[in-house]
């Protein structure tokens, strides 16, 4: 997400030249760059024109601190705009209700509503610690309601049966009763979508809403659809009381114009970001956080967040300790960190999260496709447990074994196992406290790979 937007305002930013003081005259070029990234990124005209002029007033006459450039001190004032149009902070779900709290997903149809119920049915159960009941008061959709069936079995919380005999209400109310006997914390009632938005769905929600006065009513949008995001919004936000917004597909969408017009035309906060296919990819929306990703700056504190939740600590405790006490590593080892890499949205994904991966070059970003990960995993899979651990064992016919195991070439076994020797070497460095020397080493080598690491087949 905001890859396109990303790389025009890095470059835009870099021209500020200048001595001690931002003026009109040396950010106005800038300003233009800005505009015309935001236009591109899709973000809605009204929300572009006020951003600019925000950081136009917040710059102009703006004192440079001696140990920034005008750049770096511009590049905070974007930042801290950026910020300010998104929402100032975290706002959490408000569950402080009397059991079970109700939330209602609104939305279109193919906006991935249902998708982002069960995901946030895991994120409450996972993260909240709280007993989850979904329901789906879809009556239009036999599939839908099987779905969802299907994906709360799957992240392991209590689906309410219904039919597309019942109405909406009674659907939801006979959930409520339900949970309420059961001592179920959070209902979440899914609802029906449509291609467009017209007067009988709006009716229906309106009763079905009016009907069981949830405590959070959010909207599901797909962040594809750009600024038309921000409209439908707006339309279902005119017909309900929306108390927050969760942008879907942001995994596939390059120019974010969605999450920073969505904020300004409706006034409601973004919750929750779906990140992927996964029940599992769902992030809570942290406006200095995104604002930090989009300025290429990285975003280091849900990286931890997601290593906290996703990363098996006692497994990374033991290869830690085995690569600082003794300098060995294994290709189960370097199996076990793919599989936890991919769980975590694969190599782009922790990429994208990095700072100052804006600038690594597109060569390189290819290079690190998560095709080639995936191809990594299957040749080991296809070693015995005894190869795995002695490298050394894999010679002519073993390797041509291994390669039809895989379905991958004898070539791609011998890249693996020579990108694996040059893993060894520098784990081997990080013996006894290396660790220090290895990272100033990759410090001089200007944002570049190690030689032969991911090379594209």
């Amino acid at each position: 997400m905001f890859e396109n937007l990303s790389e025009r305002l890095s470059q835009s930013l870099k021209s500020i030249t200048g001595r001690g003081r931002l003026t009109e005259d040396n950010i106005k070029d800038t300003l233009r760059e800005v505009r015309m990234a935001l236009l591109e990124a899709d973000v809605a005209l009204p929300v572009v024109r006020e951003f600019v002029a925000a950081v136009k007033a917040d710059a102009v006459g703006a004192e440079v601190n001696k140990s920034l450039t005008p750049g770096q001190e511009f590049l905070k004032i974007v930042q801290r705009q950026l910020e300010a149009a998104m929402g100032e902070g975290n706002v959490p779900l408000n569950l402080a209700t009397q059991p079970p709290a109700v939330l209602l997903m609104a939305g279109l149809q193919g906006a991935g509503k249902t998708t982002s119920v069960a995901k946030l049915a895991k994120y409450l159960k996972d993260r909240e610690k709280k007993k989850v009941l979904v329901v789906s008061a879809d009556v239009y959709r036999p599939a839908a309601i099987k779905q969802l069936e299907t994906l709360a079995a799957e992240v392991d919380v209590e689906f309410f049966p219904s039919s597309t005999d019942q109405s909406p209400v009674a659907i939801a109310e006979g959930a409520i009763q339900h949970a309420k006997k059961k001592f179920i914390d959070v209902v979440i009632v899914d609802t029906a979508g449509r291609t467009a938005i017209d007067d009988e769905m709006m009716a229906e929600i309106k009763a079905l809403h009016g009907a069981i006065k949830p405590i959070e009513t959010l909207f599901v949008v797909d962040s594809m659809t750009g600024q038309d995001a921000a409209n439908t919004a707006q339309a279902f936000n005119e017909a309900l009381p929306l108390t927050g917004v969760i942008l879907t597909k942001t995994d596939g969408d390059a120019r974010g114009g969605a999450a920073l017009s969505i904020r300004h035309i409706t006034g409601k906060p973004i919750k929750f970001l779906g990140v992927g296919e996964k029940t599992s990819a769902l992030e809570p929306f942290h406006p200095e956080r995104v604002a930090s990703r989009i300025l290429g700056m990285g975003d280091v504190l849900s990286l931890i967040d997601e290593l906290e939740q996703k990363v098996d600590k006692e497994k990374a405790a033991k290869v830690a300790q085995k690569v600082m006490k003794e300098g060995k590593f294994s290709l189960e080892d370097f199996r076990e960190q793919l599989v936890q890499m991919r769980s975590m949205g694969g190599m782009m994904g922790l990429m994208d999260k990095l700072p100052g991966m804006g600038k690594v070059s597109a060569q390189v970003k290819d290079q690190m496709d998560d095709k080639v990960t995936l191809r990594m995993e299957a040749i080991i899979n296809s070693m015995t447990p005894k190869e795995r651990q002695y490298p050394d064992l894999i010679k002519g016919s073993r390797k041509r074994r291994i390669a039809a195991g895989s379905g991958t070439q004898v070539q791609d076994v011998n890249r693996l196992l020579k990108q694996f020797m040059q893993m060894q070497k520098m784990m081997k460095k990080m013996k006894g406290g290396g660790m220090a020397k290895m990272l100033r080493g990759m410090g001089g080598m200007g944002g570049k790979l190690p030689p032969g690491m991911f090379p594209k087949r």
